[in-house]
Protein backbone atom coordinates (compact mmCIF):
# COMPACT_ATOMS: atom_id res chain seq x y z
CA UNK A 1 0.00 0.00 0.00
CA UNK A 2 1.43 3.34 -1.04
CA UNK A 3 1.35 6.49 1.04
CA UNK A 4 0.34 9.83 -0.42
CA UNK A 5 4.02 10.74 0.03
CA UNK A 6 4.99 7.97 -2.44
CA UNK A 7 2.81 9.44 -5.20
CA UNK A 8 3.43 12.38 -7.51
CA UNK A 9 0.40 14.60 -6.85
CA UNK A 10 1.81 17.91 -8.02
CA UNK A 11 -0.80 19.77 -10.10
CA UNK A 12 -2.85 16.54 -10.27
CA UNK A 13 -6.56 16.11 -9.54
CA UNK A 14 -6.58 14.22 -6.24
CA UNK A 15 -9.76 12.60 -4.89
CA UNK A 16 -9.44 12.33 -1.09
CA UNK A 17 -12.07 10.21 0.68
CA UNK A 18 -12.42 11.38 4.27
CA UNK A 19 -14.87 10.87 7.12
CA UNK A 20 -16.62 14.15 7.86
CA UNK A 21 -19.57 12.45 9.55
CA UNK A 22 -19.53 15.01 12.35
CA UNK A 23 -22.29 15.69 14.88
CA UNK A 24 -24.59 18.65 14.23
CA UNK A 25 -27.03 20.40 16.54
CA UNK A 26 -30.60 21.39 15.63
CA UNK A 27 -29.30 24.53 13.93
CA UNK A 28 -26.79 22.69 11.71
CA UNK A 29 -23.85 23.84 13.83
CA UNK A 30 -20.95 21.40 14.15
CA UNK A 31 -20.58 20.40 17.80
CA UNK A 32 -17.34 18.41 17.43
CA UNK A 33 -14.93 18.92 14.54
CA UNK A 34 -12.25 16.42 15.61
CA UNK A 35 -12.85 14.26 12.52
CA UNK A 36 -12.23 17.27 10.30
CA UNK A 37 -9.06 18.21 12.17
CA UNK A 38 -7.84 14.61 11.91
CA UNK A 39 -7.31 14.87 8.13
CA UNK A 40 -5.90 18.39 7.96
CA UNK A 41 -2.32 17.12 7.62
CA UNK A 42 -3.24 15.15 4.49
CA UNK A 43 -5.12 18.07 2.96
CA UNK A 44 -2.31 20.53 3.77
CA UNK A 45 0.23 18.16 2.21
CA UNK A 46 -1.83 18.06 -0.99
CA UNK A 47 -2.09 21.87 -0.93
CA UNK A 48 1.69 22.16 -0.58
CA UNK A 49 1.99 20.26 -3.86
CA UNK A 50 -0.56 22.47 -5.58
CA UNK A 51 -2.98 19.62 -6.19
CA UNK A 52 -6.57 20.09 -7.28
CA UNK A 53 -8.26 18.55 -4.26
CA UNK A 54 -11.67 16.87 -4.49
CA UNK A 55 -12.85 15.93 -1.00
CA UNK A 56 -15.64 13.38 -0.53
CA UNK A 57 -17.46 12.07 2.52
CA UNK A 58 -20.76 10.74 3.82
CA UNK A 59 -22.93 12.19 6.56
CA UNK A 60 -25.36 10.14 8.61
CA UNK A 61 -27.66 7.51 7.12
CA UNK A 62 -29.90 9.14 4.51
CA UNK A 63 -30.52 5.71 2.90
CA UNK A 64 -29.92 6.87 -0.65
CA UNK A 65 -32.18 9.91 -0.47
CA UNK A 66 -31.43 13.64 -0.33
CA UNK A 67 -31.92 14.69 3.29
CA UNK A 68 -31.12 18.42 3.68
CA UNK A 69 -30.18 18.16 7.36
CA UNK A 70 -27.46 15.66 6.39
CA UNK A 71 -25.85 18.00 3.88
CA UNK A 72 -22.10 18.58 4.12
CA UNK A 73 -22.52 22.32 3.48
CA UNK A 74 -21.74 23.24 7.14
CA UNK A 75 -18.56 21.16 6.91
CA UNK A 76 -17.31 23.18 3.94
CA UNK A 77 -17.46 26.34 6.05
CA UNK A 78 -15.67 24.78 9.03
CA UNK A 79 -13.02 23.18 6.83
CA UNK A 80 -12.37 26.54 5.17
CA UNK A 81 -11.95 28.16 8.56
CA UNK A 82 -9.51 25.48 9.74
CA UNK A 83 -7.45 25.60 6.54
CA UNK A 84 -7.73 29.40 6.32
CA UNK A 85 -8.63 28.92 2.68
CA UNK A 86 -11.77 29.06 0.55
CA UNK A 87 -13.39 25.63 0.26
CA UNK A 88 -15.85 25.36 -2.62
CA UNK A 89 -18.95 23.20 -2.18
CA UNK A 90 -20.69 21.11 -4.83
CA UNK A 91 -24.39 20.31 -4.50
CA UNK A 92 -23.85 16.73 -5.70
CA UNK A 93 -20.99 14.26 -6.03
CA UNK A 94 -21.49 12.91 -9.58
CA UNK A 95 -23.01 14.02 -12.87
CA UNK A 96 -22.07 16.26 -15.83
CA UNK A 97 -22.21 19.47 -13.79
CA UNK A 98 -19.83 18.11 -11.16
CA UNK A 99 -17.44 16.80 -13.78
CA UNK A 100 -17.45 20.21 -15.53
CA UNK A 101 -16.83 21.96 -12.23
CA UNK A 102 -13.86 19.72 -11.45
CA UNK A 103 -12.45 20.40 -14.93
CA UNK A 104 -12.57 24.14 -14.16
CA UNK A 105 -10.58 23.74 -10.95
CA UNK A 106 -7.21 25.42 -10.67
CA UNK A 107 -4.17 24.04 -8.87
CA UNK A 108 -4.57 24.61 -5.15
CA UNK A 109 -8.39 24.64 -5.25
CA UNK A 110 -10.42 22.53 -2.82
CA UNK A 111 -13.89 21.25 -3.70
CA UNK A 112 -16.02 19.39 -1.15
CA UNK A 113 -18.62 17.14 -2.75
CA UNK A 114 -22.11 16.67 -1.33
CA UNK A 115 -22.98 13.64 0.81
CA UNK A 116 -22.05 10.43 -1.04
CA UNK A 117 -24.86 8.53 0.64
CA UNK A 118 -27.50 10.69 -1.03
CA UNK A 119 -26.97 8.10 -3.77
CA UNK A 120 -27.99 4.49 -2.92
CA UNK A 121 -25.22 3.27 -5.25
CA UNK A 122 -22.58 4.34 -2.72
CA UNK A 123 -23.45 1.72 -0.12
CA UNK A 124 -24.20 -0.85 -2.83
CA UNK A 125 -20.61 -0.49 -4.12
CA UNK A 126 -22.07 0.09 -7.57
CA UNK A 127 -19.44 -0.02 -10.33
CA UNK A 128 -21.10 2.67 -12.50
CA UNK A 129 -21.23 5.08 -9.56
CA UNK A 130 -17.66 4.22 -8.57
CA UNK A 131 -16.48 4.85 -12.12
CA UNK A 132 -18.17 8.26 -12.16
CA UNK A 133 -16.30 9.19 -8.99
CA UNK A 134 -13.05 7.87 -10.47
CA UNK A 135 -13.44 10.02 -13.57
CA UNK A 136 -13.07 13.12 -11.41
CA UNK A 137 -9.43 12.46 -10.57
CA UNK A 138 -5.92 11.38 -11.52
CA UNK A 139 -5.07 10.09 -8.03
CA UNK A 140 -7.22 8.45 -5.33
CA UNK A 141 -6.34 8.77 -1.62
CA UNK A 142 -8.24 7.04 1.17
CA UNK A 143 -8.01 8.85 4.50
CA UNK A 144 -11.33 7.61 5.88
CA UNK A 145 -10.35 4.93 8.39
CA UNK A 146 -13.77 5.02 10.05
CA UNK A 147 -15.51 3.61 6.94
CA UNK A 148 -12.72 1.37 5.70
CA UNK A 149 -14.55 -1.71 6.98
CA UNK A 150 -17.40 -0.90 4.58
CA UNK A 151 -17.54 -2.23 1.04
CA UNK A 152 -18.71 1.06 -0.47
CA UNK A 153 -18.13 2.58 -3.89
CA UNK A 154 -16.01 5.47 -2.60
CA UNK A 155 -13.59 3.27 -0.65
CA UNK A 156 -13.55 -0.04 -2.54
CA UNK A 157 -15.21 0.22 -5.98
CA UNK A 158 -13.39 3.39 -7.02
CA UNK A 159 -9.98 1.72 -6.64
CA UNK A 160 -10.72 -0.49 -9.67
CA UNK A 161 -10.91 2.56 -11.91
CA UNK A 162 -8.09 4.75 -10.58
CA UNK A 163 -4.68 3.15 -11.24
CA UNK A 164 -2.81 5.57 -8.93
CA UNK A 165 -4.01 5.14 -5.36
CA UNK A 166 -2.74 5.32 -1.81
CA UNK A 167 -3.40 6.09 1.85
CA UNK A 168 -3.56 9.43 3.62
CA UNK A 169 -1.72 10.17 6.84
CA UNK A 170 -4.68 9.46 9.13
CA UNK A 171 -5.32 6.01 7.69
CA UNK A 172 -1.64 5.16 7.97
CA UNK A 173 -1.50 6.43 11.55
CA UNK A 174 -4.52 4.35 12.59
CA UNK A 175 -3.04 1.19 11.11
CA UNK A 176 0.41 1.82 12.57
CA UNK A 177 -0.88 2.38 16.11
CA UNK A 178 -3.01 -0.72 15.90
CA UNK A 179 -0.03 -2.74 14.72
CA UNK A 180 2.02 -1.48 17.66
CA UNK A 181 -0.73 -2.52 20.04
CA UNK A 182 -1.52 -6.02 18.80
CA UNK A 183 1.23 -7.25 16.49
CA UNK A 184 4.28 -6.29 18.55
CA UNK A 185 3.10 -4.82 21.86
CA UNK A 186 5.05 -3.99 24.97
CA UNK A 187 3.73 -6.25 27.72
CA UNK A 188 1.67 -6.62 29.79
CA UNK A 189 -1.12 -5.84 27.31
CA UNK A 190 -4.63 -5.28 28.69
CA UNK A 191 -7.86 -5.12 26.70
CA UNK A 192 -10.65 -3.09 28.30
CA UNK A 193 -13.94 -4.11 26.71
CA UNK A 194 -17.28 -2.53 27.53
CA UNK A 195 -20.47 -1.57 25.77
CA UNK A 196 -23.87 -3.12 25.61
CA UNK A 197 -23.59 -6.43 23.76
CA UNK A 198 -21.41 -9.53 23.91
CA UNK A 199 -22.92 -10.57 20.55
CA UNK A 200 -21.23 -7.71 18.70
CA UNK A 201 -17.85 -8.44 20.27
CA UNK A 202 -17.53 -12.23 20.33
CA UNK A 203 -15.13 -12.41 17.39
CA UNK A 204 -12.95 -9.65 18.83
CA UNK A 205 -12.82 -11.25 22.27
CA UNK A 206 -11.88 -14.62 20.80
CA UNK A 207 -9.20 -13.08 18.58
CA UNK A 208 -7.73 -11.08 21.47
CA UNK A 209 -7.32 -14.30 23.46
CA UNK A 210 -4.27 -14.83 21.24
CA UNK A 211 -2.75 -11.45 22.08
CA UNK A 212 -3.62 -10.01 25.49
CA UNK A 213 -2.40 -10.69 29.02
CA UNK A 214 -5.42 -9.28 30.84
CA UNK A 215 -9.10 -8.63 30.11
CA UNK A 216 -11.17 -6.00 31.91
CA UNK A 217 -14.89 -6.30 31.24
CA UNK A 218 -17.53 -3.63 31.89
CA UNK A 219 -20.75 -2.23 30.53
CA UNK A 220 -23.93 -4.21 30.00
CA UNK A 221 -21.93 -6.99 28.37
CA UNK A 222 -20.43 -7.74 31.80
CA UNK A 223 -23.93 -8.81 32.91
CA UNK A 224 -23.86 -11.81 30.59
CA UNK A 225 -20.47 -12.88 31.95
CA UNK A 226 -21.61 -12.40 35.56
CA UNK A 227 -24.77 -14.40 34.89
CA UNK A 228 -22.67 -17.19 33.37
CA UNK A 229 -20.60 -17.18 36.58
CA UNK A 230 -23.74 -17.87 38.62
CA UNK A 231 -24.82 -14.40 39.76
CA UNK A 232 -28.46 -13.32 39.71
CA UNK A 233 -28.64 -10.13 37.65
CA UNK A 234 -32.15 -8.94 38.53
CA UNK A 235 -33.70 -7.06 35.61
CA UNK A 236 -30.32 -6.30 34.04
CA UNK A 237 -29.81 -6.81 30.33
CA UNK A 238 -28.43 -10.34 29.83
CA UNK A 239 -27.96 -12.09 26.47
CA UNK A 240 -29.20 -15.51 27.52
CA UNK A 241 -28.32 -17.13 24.20
CA UNK A 242 -24.66 -16.20 24.74
CA UNK A 243 -24.18 -17.45 28.29
CA UNK A 244 -22.40 -20.59 27.05
CA UNK A 245 -20.19 -18.46 24.80
CA UNK A 246 -19.26 -16.31 27.81
CA UNK A 247 -18.36 -19.43 29.80
CA UNK A 248 -16.22 -20.68 26.89
CA UNK A 249 -14.33 -17.37 26.60
CA UNK A 250 -13.56 -17.28 30.33
CA UNK A 251 -12.48 -20.94 30.24
CA UNK A 252 -10.11 -20.32 27.31
CA UNK A 253 -8.68 -17.29 29.09
CA UNK A 254 -8.01 -19.37 32.19
CA UNK A 255 -6.34 -22.11 30.12
CA UNK A 256 -4.04 -19.51 28.55
CA UNK A 257 -3.22 -17.89 31.87
CA UNK A 258 -4.99 -14.65 30.88
CA UNK A 259 -6.38 -12.69 33.84
CA UNK A 260 -10.10 -12.05 33.37
CA UNK A 261 -11.61 -9.29 35.52
CA UNK A 262 -15.33 -8.78 36.07
CA UNK A 263 -17.09 -6.20 38.29
CA UNK A 264 -17.57 -7.23 41.92
CA UNK A 265 -19.67 -4.25 42.91
CA UNK A 266 -22.13 -2.39 40.69
CA UNK A 267 -24.41 0.63 40.52
CA UNK A 268 -28.01 -0.52 40.31
CA UNK A 269 -31.25 1.39 39.73
CA UNK A 270 -34.95 0.64 39.71
CA UNK A 271 -35.15 2.00 36.15
CA UNK A 272 -32.82 3.34 33.45
CA UNK A 273 -33.57 7.02 33.96
CA UNK A 274 -31.60 10.00 35.19
CA UNK A 275 -33.91 10.47 38.21
CA UNK A 276 -34.01 6.79 39.16
CA UNK A 277 -33.23 5.63 42.69
CA UNK A 278 -29.71 4.21 42.72
CA UNK A 279 -27.62 2.06 45.04
CA UNK A 280 -24.16 0.51 45.07
CA UNK A 281 -24.22 -3.21 45.86
CA UNK A 282 -21.91 -6.24 45.62
CA UNK A 283 -22.72 -8.44 42.63
CA UNK A 284 -24.03 -11.07 45.08
CA UNK A 285 -26.76 -8.67 46.27
CA UNK A 286 -28.38 -7.30 43.11
CA UNK A 287 -32.10 -6.81 43.90
CA UNK A 288 -34.42 -8.95 41.80
CA UNK A 289 -36.35 -6.02 40.33
CA UNK A 290 -33.38 -3.65 39.79
CA UNK A 291 -30.87 -3.37 36.95
CA UNK A 292 -27.10 -2.90 36.71
CA UNK A 293 -26.18 0.35 34.93
CA UNK A 294 -22.53 0.98 35.89
CA UNK A 295 -19.54 -0.58 37.62
CA UNK A 296 -19.16 0.28 41.30
CA UNK A 297 -16.46 2.36 43.04
CA UNK A 298 -14.60 -0.66 44.44
CA UNK A 299 -14.47 -2.20 40.95
CA UNK A 300 -13.18 1.10 39.56
CA UNK A 301 -10.40 1.03 42.15
CA UNK A 302 -9.54 -2.58 41.30
CA UNK A 303 -9.46 -1.85 37.57
CA UNK A 304 -7.16 1.10 38.24
CA UNK A 305 -4.76 -1.22 40.07
CA UNK A 306 -4.98 -3.80 37.28
CA UNK A 307 -3.71 -1.33 34.68
CA UNK A 308 -1.15 0.33 36.96
CA UNK A 309 1.82 -1.65 35.64
CA UNK A 310 0.67 -2.50 32.11
CA UNK A 311 2.63 -1.26 29.09
CA UNK A 312 -0.13 -1.34 26.44
CA UNK A 313 -3.86 -0.64 26.74
CA UNK A 314 -6.58 -1.20 24.13
CA UNK A 315 -9.99 0.10 25.12
CA UNK A 316 -13.36 -0.19 23.38
CA UNK A 317 -16.70 0.48 25.03
CA UNK A 318 -17.89 2.38 28.15
CA UNK A 319 -18.29 0.86 31.61
CA UNK A 320 -21.92 1.92 32.01
CA UNK A 321 -24.71 4.14 30.71
CA UNK A 322 -22.33 7.10 30.81
CA UNK A 323 -24.72 9.42 28.94
CA UNK A 324 -26.54 9.84 32.27
CA UNK A 325 -24.46 11.45 35.01
CA UNK A 326 -25.70 9.02 37.64
CA UNK A 327 -24.19 6.11 35.71
CA UNK A 328 -21.08 7.78 34.28
CA UNK A 329 -18.68 7.53 37.20
CA UNK A 330 -17.31 4.11 36.29
CA UNK A 331 -16.46 5.20 32.75
CA UNK A 332 -14.97 8.53 33.92
CA UNK A 333 -12.87 6.71 36.54
CA UNK A 334 -11.60 4.37 33.82
CA UNK A 335 -10.71 7.34 31.60
CA UNK A 336 -8.71 8.87 34.44
CA UNK A 337 -6.95 5.57 35.19
CA UNK A 338 -5.96 5.10 31.56
CA UNK A 339 -4.86 8.74 31.32
CA UNK A 340 -2.74 8.40 34.47
CA UNK A 341 -1.04 5.22 33.25
CA UNK A 342 2.39 5.15 31.64
CA UNK A 343 1.16 2.73 28.98
CA UNK A 344 0.69 3.15 25.26
CA UNK A 345 -3.09 3.69 25.29
CA UNK A 346 -5.23 3.23 22.21
CA UNK A 347 -8.94 3.91 22.41
CA UNK A 348 -11.47 3.06 19.72
CA UNK A 349 -15.23 3.36 19.49
CA UNK A 350 -17.52 6.35 19.20
CA UNK A 351 -19.00 6.09 22.71
CA UNK A 352 -15.60 5.71 24.36
CA UNK A 353 -14.27 8.65 22.37
CA UNK A 354 -17.18 10.82 23.57
CA UNK A 355 -16.56 9.79 27.19
CA UNK A 356 -12.89 10.73 26.97
CA UNK A 357 -13.60 14.16 25.51
CA UNK A 358 -16.37 14.68 28.08
CA UNK A 359 -13.91 14.05 30.91
CA UNK A 360 -11.31 16.41 29.44
CA UNK A 361 -8.54 13.80 29.30
CA UNK A 362 -8.13 13.46 25.52
CA UNK A 363 -4.65 14.98 25.53
CA UNK A 364 -3.40 12.30 27.93
CA UNK A 365 -4.48 9.33 25.82
CA UNK A 366 -1.80 8.16 23.38
CA UNK A 367 -4.16 7.66 20.47
CA UNK A 368 -7.92 7.99 20.02
CA UNK A 369 -9.14 6.18 16.92
CA UNK A 370 -11.60 7.94 14.63
CA UNK A 371 -13.43 4.71 13.83
CA UNK A 372 -15.53 2.48 16.05
CA UNK A 373 -16.62 -0.17 13.55
CA UNK A 374 -13.31 -0.21 11.68
CA UNK A 375 -11.35 -0.37 14.94
CA UNK A 376 -13.37 -3.38 16.06
CA UNK A 377 -12.98 -4.99 12.64
CA UNK A 378 -9.23 -4.96 13.25
CA UNK A 379 -9.69 -6.32 16.77
CA UNK A 380 -11.45 -9.28 15.17
CA UNK A 381 -8.26 -10.00 13.23
CA UNK A 382 -9.74 -9.06 9.87
CA UNK A 383 -8.27 -7.03 7.01
CA UNK A 384 -10.19 -3.86 6.23
CA UNK A 385 -11.71 -4.18 2.72
CA UNK A 386 -10.81 -0.59 1.80
CA UNK A 387 -7.20 -1.14 2.88
CA UNK A 388 -6.98 -4.36 0.89
CA UNK A 389 -8.30 -2.42 -2.11
CA UNK A 390 -5.30 -0.06 -1.94
CA UNK A 391 -2.80 -2.88 -2.30
CA UNK A 392 -1.23 -3.29 -5.77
Amino acid sequence: MKSIKDIDIEDKSVFIRVDFNVPLDDHQNITDDSRIRAVLSTLKYALDYNAKIIVASHMGRPKGKVVPKMSLAPVAKRLGRLLEKKVFFANDCVGPEIKARVNRMKSGDILLLENLRFHPEEEKNDDTFAKELAELCDVYINDAFAVSHRINASVVGITKFVPIKGAGFLLQSELNYFKRALTDPQRPLVAIVGGSKVSSKISALENMLHHVDKFIIGGAMANTFLHSAGYHMGKSKVEMDLVKVAVSIMKKAAEKGIKFYLPFDVVVANRCEARATIRVVPVQEIPGDWMVLDIGPATSLLYSEVIYDVKTIIWNGPMGVFEMDAFSRGTIAMVQSVANSYALSIVGGGDTDVAIHKSGEADRITYISTGGGAFFYLLEGKTLPAVAALNP
